[in-house]
């Protein structure tokens, strides 16, 4: 086995029994017809059922819900980009000519991909104990937090959460302006909260874009009166 694969197992912590996993895990299909896509299926299953199992644990106070839209935010490109940067992925790729010409080694789609793929391998090689190893190795760097699950959502969806959690009234979103010709509208929107006494603009090429301005500036408002208020 060429040292720099050898080197990458010792960063995984798992010496394969079929190194041929390994290396296929690491091939675009630009490469070759023996790429790592199939891998990659299998290993997107496998990531789903690690990162459950440790939420599961980790999280115990959340709601199905909530444990739903962390795991989408530990398992989604962004972070898998890292980790596999992390890991050192990015020159052991192999990619063809045009791929690796447009920068394809550094790309976040085909990173995170890789390291799908690598997971898938590691289940194969060894079983699924093996592969959920790797994934909490892996995640251990990540800082875990119920707050997550707010990742990702609107600001208008985050602001009528937080006002049901203390059963209040949800805000009032009024049209303050217009401004430009129909085509090319500015709406200024309010959001008022009358039970707190609050209200904030917001401004947006569109009335909907307004009122999620309105609702960002309102949860600022909130939180930076009540920092414990998430």
């Amino acid at each position: 086995m060429k040292p720099e694969l050898a080197q990458l197992q010792q960063r995984l912590q798992h010496e394969f029994m079929h190194p041929a996993l390994l290396e296929q895990a690491l091939t675009h299909r630009s490469f070759s017809s023996d790429h790592y896509e199939r891998l990659e299926f299998l290993g997107d299953s496998v990531l789903s059922l690690a990162v459950s199992d440790f939420l599961y644990a980790k999280l115990q106070s959340l709601p199905e819900g909530d444990l739903s839209r962390v795991r989408a935010n530990l398992v989604r490109q962004e972070t898998l980009h890292k980790l596999a940067l992390d890991l050192g992925l990015s020159p052991l790729l192999k990619l063809g000519d045009g791929e690796m010409r447009s920068g394809g080694s550094k790309r976040p789609s085909i990173l995170a991909d890789a390291l799908e793929a690598i997971i898938g391998a590691i289940y194969l090689d060894a079983g699924y104990p093996a592969a959920q190893g790797l994934v909490q190795r892996l995640f251990d760097k990540v800082d875990v937090n119920p707050g997550m699950a707010a990742i990702g959502k609107d600001p208008k969806t985050q602001l009528q959460e937080w006002l049901q959690a203390r059963k209040m009234p949800l805000p009032d979103y009024k049209v303050v302006n217009t401004l430009g010709a129909a085509h090319q509208q500015t709406f200024d929107v309010a959001c008022e909260i009358a039970q707190l006494s609050l209200v904030e603009r917001g401004i947006g090429g569109s009335r909907r874009a307004a009122e999620q301005a309105a609702a960002s500036a309102m949860l600022q408002t909130i939180h930076s009166k009540a920092p414990h208020a998430h």
